[in-house]
């Protein structure tokens, strides 16, 4: 069985070298995690998303407005699912919804890595005026960033 951990604020664990992403649809948590992992960390970590199912051919256009608003352009993202992917073998898996989590720990049972239960705000479930829900987005975006400074030691980089 997968180790499953969820950091808090002790001290960051040992930097994997690939990182895959999950959530329900793949076209907004996940894709911010991995756009977000990728800026910060740069090459140092190869990242990943994908859906435990998708509903859409492109990223959610929220989230790819409060991406922009960071200089990240996720516009020309295609969801997937892990039928989709073209290697299967990470280093940790970090899942950002309960659906994800449980749908890991089934795929992950055989495999020699670590899975991480990171729960995100689903800005979907906001409603109201456009202000709100990019409100919504821009919280589940910084949410996600200051995770992963956390969990691979960032903190020299400055908060968005």
């Amino acid at each position: 069985m997968a180790n499953v951990l969820i950091p808090g604020p002790a001290a960051p664990l040992e930097l994997p070298h690939s990182v895959l992403f999950i959530c329900n649809f793949n076209a907004i948590r996940s894709p911010m995690a991995a756009a977000l992992t990728h800026f910060y960390c740069g090459k140092k970590i190869f990242t990943e998303s994908v859906g435990i199912r998708t509903e859409d051919d492109h990223a959610n256009p929220f989230a790819v407005a409060v991406m922009d608003e960071l200089g990240l352009d996720i516009s020309h993202h295609a969801p997937k699912k892990f039928e989709d992917l073209m290697d299967s073998s990470f280093d940790l898996v970090v899942t950002l919804s309960p659906e994800a989590q449980h749908k890991a720990i089934d795929l992950t049972r055989t495999l020699d890595c670590q899975v991480e239960y990171w729960p995100t705000l689903d800005p979907t479930a906001v409603s109201g005026s456009r202000e709100n829900i990019i409100a919504a987005f821009r919280q589940t975006r910084d949410m996600l960033t200051e995770r992963i400074k956390r969990r691979f030691d960032l903190d020299y980089f400055p908060s968005v």
